[in-house]
């Protein structure tokens, strides 16, 4: 069977009301922040693991009547753990103010990598334990297995919830768009690595930060490597082996009806994919009056 167009597998739709939570699988429940912007969908999805004695994966950001909601909906339960999957405003800052309030502490695989050329990194955050690939940590009745997928940011991790055949994978896999690759922290050699760890897994869902639950896992991964390697394609095509081109072109002739605010993110990722062909010697790049170029060898 011909593997399906990525186009085709992602989805707009999610079912949620904010500041209510939602029983995705059993042991994991989901709240959406009140922040929907072009980047985030409707809102960064926070998550809580287990029942009783609790943990919180992506507290978003510090949005005061967030925090009230996460606290609200695990009224009589303790917050021990607070995880986060990378280091985005959007993900993290809520990590301070929400463990201030429960005790709970907080882990991360560190903080933020090189942020230059960046929007929206959390450079604030700092982890009181840093965990480690392949690391399990353990509450009162759950269990996470830690998985690092560098290339959204250096620092990424998604979490495997044990006992339900799903992963957590923040922005790595979304369910609603393809994830932004932004140097110099965001890296598409790491990104290209990280979603082939991915397919080695035998995982049934991701569950995104962003987007509905994934549930074919590996077509939908198999469809995100097709997807970035036509952008490449696309970059060869419109590359040339004697004039110097520019981003701004490139994206302009890549993605001609996007929505003008998401221009620089666009342009972001293509730099991402011109950096790694560089690595395998397919472009040059060349610095001029007009800042950097690139052209094909």
């Amino acid at each position: 069977m011909k593997n399906k167009p990525l186009q085709e597998l992602l989805s707009h739709e999610l079912e949620f009301k904010y500041a209510i939570s939602k029983e995705v699988l059993p042991g994991i429940r989901r709240i959406v922040a009140p922040n929907p912007s072009p980047y985030t969908l409707y809102g960064t999805g926070t998550y809580i693991i287990g029942n009783g004695e609790i943990a919180i994966v992506d507290p978003g950001p510090n949005i005061p009547s967030h925090i009230e909601a996460i606290l609200n909906q695990t009224k009589g339960e303790k917050i021990t753990h607070i995880l986060v999957t990378h280091t985005h405003a959007d993900h993290s800052p809520a990590a301070k103010p929400l463990a201030k309030l429960t005790g709970a502490i907080i882990m991360g695989y560190g903080p933020h990598g090189e942020a230059e050329g960046e929007e929206g990194a959390d450079l604030n955050f700092t982890p009181d334990y840093i965990i480690k690939d392949k690391e399990v940590i353990t509450g009162a009745n759950w269990e996470l297995e830690c998985i690092h997928t560098p290339g959204h940011t250096s620092n990424h991790i998604c979490y495997c919830v044990k006992g339900t055949k799903a992963v957590l994978t923040g922005d790595h896999i979304m369910g609603w768009s393809t994830t932004l690759v932004s140097p110099p922290d965001g890296n598409m050699k790491d990104y290209f690595a990280s979603l082939e760890k991915m397919l080695l897994r035998e995982d049934e869902y991701y569950i995104p930060s962003h987007g509905e639950m994934i549930k074919k896992p590996k077509r939908f991964v198999k469809a995100l490597i097709g997807h970035r390697k036509m952008r490449e394609k696309q970059i060869i095509k419109y590359l040339d082996v004697k004039t110097v081109t520019y981003i701004p072109d490139l994206v302009s002739k890549m993605y001609p009806n996007l929505d003008k605010r998401l221009l620089k993110a666009a342009g972001r990722s293509v730099l991402a994919h011109l950096f790694h062909m560089k690595g395998l010697g397919y472009v040059k790049s060349v610095d001029d009056s007009n800042g950097r170029g690139w052209y094909l060898l």
